[in-house]
């Protein structure tokens, strides 16, 4: 078999790059499937038991890697799950305040409007007496 390490092009697989080549002997090649990749051992420079063992600490790595990806994921999610529960909770905390300062300013309003006709009532009285008085 004949190795394809002269290739310098790169098919519409690769997006215009070389193939992945993990060394001598190796190389990858565009299957059906996006998530398979598939190797083709050159006999001639083949060092197989390297080229397992690399590819298995490749493994361990990316399995390390979406761990970390996966307790990331899982730690914003509670994080954006705690967020959401106290805008929730802010939420009715002020919708609770402003039905409290309406029920206040309608109490005390309608107070207002008593005390402004009282003291209309009061000056009119006054003026009454002033010029009851001063017609003497």
């Amino acid at each position: 078999m004949a190795s394809t390490s002269n290739r310098t092009g790169g098919g519409s697989f690769y997006g215009g790059a070389a193939p992945y080549r993990s060394r001598e002997g190796l190389s990858t090649r565009p299957v059906a499937s996006s998530d398979e990749i598939q190797l083709r051992i050159d006999p001639m420079h083949s060092d197989l038991d390297d080229e397992i063992t690399g590819l298995r600490s490749q493994v361990k790595q990316l399995r390390n890697v979406a761990q970390e990806i996966g307790s990331e994921a899982k730690f914003q999610k509670d994080f954006l799950d705690q967020l959401q529960m106290t805008m929730i909770k802010a939420q009715a905390g002020v919708k609770n305040n402003i039905r409290k300062l309406n029920l206040s300013i309608i109490k005390h309003g309608s107070n207002h409007i008593v005390h402004v006709v009282l003291f209309a009532l009061f000056c009119f009285f006054v003026v009454y007496m002033w010029s009851k008085f001063s017609r003497r």
